[in-house]
């Protein structure tokens, strides 16, 4: 999931390996990788669900994240580096869905364990003793991984610029315990990273042993490598952080980030709920007929409302 036009069935398609055109995600879509594990052995396979439209069409998540998936479930959070201004509210408007779909059916699972009177198993993640800043995260519930896409183009933004965005996204992955690598599929060496991220999630394979976390360069930050002490406060510069009235650390990061770049409005998302009115989904013929229906439809009801008055009057 992640932002619209962000790439994401780019990068999916190349950690496939697949030789294919992209083509825009209609709502959700599904594929599978495959994976050979060994010479005469079944293929490992990875259940691969697709959340097209942004933030649009979030409560789609309710479709891949059932009680038959959640114990081997991941997640991976595409967002376009390159359009700031959207980055907030959409990694927010994602993660919470999902993350609200996963306690609903986590919940649902204890439930029917508990019914058939079996030990109920628990489904959050529980994070090695030693890991950075234990106490003070909170793990999303399956293993997440945040990539950062178009990373050429962020290249050309204004160091300060690259730096917010940056260490904010450092926090947000370090603060739900998740991976972040950003990536360019114009860049092989950067992609090659990324299918170790993503083969890791979807095969268990090792993803190597790369790790970067400086600011000037493409970020590769494995889950449990960074701690907040690491990543530092909020980079404000021109405001008294203590002026901001933020509820917890999370919310002083966003705040902060939302001063550098103000989030575009959601109106626009909300209007495109219904995919049938989305240009990129256009179709001549069947637009046409759809509005010819719509009229009729309109007419009816205004029939139909008469009708009940006379009704009404009637009576």
């Amino acid at each position: 999931m992640g932002s619209k036009a962000g790439g994401k069935t780019s990068i999916l398609l190349r950690c496939l390996d697949r030789d294919e055109p992209s083509k825009p995600t209609l709502a959700l879509e599904y594929t599978f990788g495959r994976r050979a594990r060994g010479h005469n052995t079944p293929k490992d396979i990875a259940h691969l669900w697709e959340l097209g439209g942004g933030t649009s069409l979030s409560d789609l998540v309710q479709i891949p994240i059932s009680p038959a998936s959640i114990r081997s479930l991941s997640a991976i959070l595409i967002l376009d580096l390159s359009k700031p201004n959207a980055l907030w509210g959409t990694l927010e408007r994602l993660l919470q869905a999902s993350q609200a779909q996963l306690e609903k059916v986590s919940s649902q699972a204890q439930k029917a364990q508990k019914a058939k009177h079996q030990t109920p198993v628990h489904s959050a993640r529980i994070l090695p003793k030693d890991y950075p800043d234990r106490e003070l995260i909170s793990p999303f519930p399956v293993p997440l991984l945040i990539i950062g896409s178009k990373y050429d183009l962020f290249q050309e933004f204004d160091s300060d610029k690259r730096k917010v965005i940056s260490r904010t996204l450092r926090f947000v992955a370090h603060y739900y315990a998740a991976s972040l690598i950003f990536t360019s599929i114009k860049t092989e060496s950067l992609m090659s990273k990324t299918k170790g991220f993503f083969s890791h999630m979807a095969f268990g394979l090792d993803r190597g042993k790369t790790l970067c976390c400086d600011c000037t360069k493409p970020l590769i930050i494995p889950a449990g490598s960074d701690s907040f002490s690491q990543i530092g406060s909020p980079p404000a510069t021109d405001v008294d952080i203590t002026s901001l009235h933020a509820k917890n650390p999370k919310d002083l990061w966003k705040k902060v980030y939302e001063l550098v770049f103000p989030q575009e409005s959601t109106s626009e998302q909300r209007e495109l709920k219904d995919p049938a009115k989305d240009p990129q989904y256009s179709d001549p013929q069947i637009d046409a007929m759809r509005a010819q229906k719509d009229q009729e439809l309109e007419q009816y009801k205004r029939e139909a409302a008469k009708s009940w008055k006379g009704l009404e009057l009637e009576t």
